[in-house]
């Protein structure tokens, strides 16, 4: 593990309301959620240039061997094939889908909001909040950590 990365998952840690996540990602034309703590962010992540000049970023782009390792911590949310359909079906992006339906999965009525992870989780489930993250999905960047010290 790189300095860099292992600095960007410990500040973004330290700012984080949250240390509980619900990742999503494809695996066997299924999608699945997992539930894990941020012990398992070094497993998962990665380290990927950031866009507009915002240095490197922080990202859950899970290899196959990476969603092998998550699959005993998931639970199949829904056929692939359903979730292109809605994702096709409505204005939102793939991460925006599948926080909709994991919300939906919970019995919970979705809200697009724009909360920062500094002040909640996405979901409240059993008294516990979580960040929800979709394969892609982008946690931070260089300068918007460098911003939460300012």
């Amino acid at each position: 593990m790189t300095t860099l990365f292992k600095t960007m998952i410990d500040r973004y840690n330290h700012a984080a309301y949250t240390h509980h996540y619900i990742w999503g990602f494809k695996f066997h034309d299924v999608i699945y959620m997992a539930h894990t703590d941020a012990d398992m962010m070094p497993y998962i992540c990665k380290l990927d240039k950031a866009s507009r000049g915002a240095g490197m970023a922080l990202r859950f782009c899970p290899k196959t061997e990476q969603k092998i390792a998550l699959l005993p911590y998931a639970t199949a949310l829904c056929s692939a094939e359903y979730f292109e359909d809605v994702k096709a079906s409505d204005k939102y992006n793939y991460g925006e889908v599948f926080e909709k339906l994991v919300t939906e999965y919970y019995g919970q009525t979705w809200i697009k909001d724009n909360v920062p992870f500094t002040q909640d989780g996405d979901i409240t489930v059993n008294g516990v909040a979580y960040q929800i993250k979709f394969d892609r999905a982008t946690f931070c960047n260089e300068k918007s950590l460098a911003n939460l010290t300012k």
